[in-house]
């Protein structure tokens, strides 16, 4: 016969036994059909200042910083993935803003530039293209003063100094400030460097891959925005590609 502690104890012996032939939980796969069903959600900032414009971030020391770049409201900064922020901008003379790009060598400089894009008969201008070596805690201007509009800044991810930038130009009248403009020493001088065929069409848009940042691709565009009235599209070309 045996004694009841003796069952105890191969109780004991056999559950763990038990438990090891039981198939294991397999890891959990994250991939696009995890999250297809997961909607996007508003992570701030609670006041936003009107439309954003532009959104760009840079992991530093492990956390996401984000720059959200707002079209009547400066620029926000949220160093911990976008559960708060705080403004970088205020003390600039304009609030509207076009574009927004963080150097990839060196994430302490960022690029702004001012004067909302979208082409609305509401919208405000802005001065220029500013630069922050600080993280966006100061600024300074460095040209492009007259463009009033810019929508796009590319900064060559090998040579930080190296930046495009895409004017779209005054709304309500020929300008000779627009189109695609290059800096080779970090914004200390602009040239032109794509511009369209009459002094009323500007750059819509820029776009590089990081594989091959030499190649550029730009939209031109021919507006003109009135009182009473719109017009959108001309006999300029509305896209070329080139090597910067």
């Amino acid at each position: 016969m045996i004694r009841l502690s003796k069952l105890r104890s191969l109780a004991i012996v056999l559950l763990p036994l038990a438990l090891l032939a039981q198939p294991q939980p397999q890891p959990l796969r994250y991939d696009s059909a995890t999250v297809s069903g997961l909607p996007a959600r508003n992570i701030g900032s609670a006041t936003m200042s009107g439309r954003i414009a532009a959104v760009t971030g840079v992991i530093e020391n492990g956390r996401l910083t984000i720059y959200a770049a707002a079209a009547s409201g400066g620029v926000w900064k949220s160093i911990n993935g976008g559960s708060t922020f705080r403004p970088m901008f205020d003390d600039q003379s304009v609030q509207s803003i076009g574009a927004v790009a963080v150097d990839a060598s060196n994430s302490k400089i960022v690029w702004v530039g001012t004067g909302e894009a979208w082409t609305r008969n509401s919208v405000s201008v802005g001065d220029g293209v500013y630069k922050s070596v600080d993280g966006g805690e100061n600024w300074t201007n460095v040209g492009l003063k007259n463009s009033e509009r810019i929508s796009k800044i590319l900064v060559d991810p090998k040579d930080g100094n190296s930046v495009l930038v895409c004017a779209t130009g005054h709304l309500w009248d020929d300008s000779d400030e627009r189109g695609v403009y290059k800096t080779s020493d970090g914004g200390k001088t602009w040239r032109k460097v794509l511009a369209g065929s009459n002094p009323s069409t500007g750059c819509g848009l820029l776009a590089s891959s990081e594989q091959q940042p030499g190649t550029i691709f730009a939209s031109l565009w021919d507006f003109r925005r009135q009182g009473w009235t719109f017009r959108s599209g001309g006999p300029t070309p509305t896209s070329v590609s080139g090597r910067n």
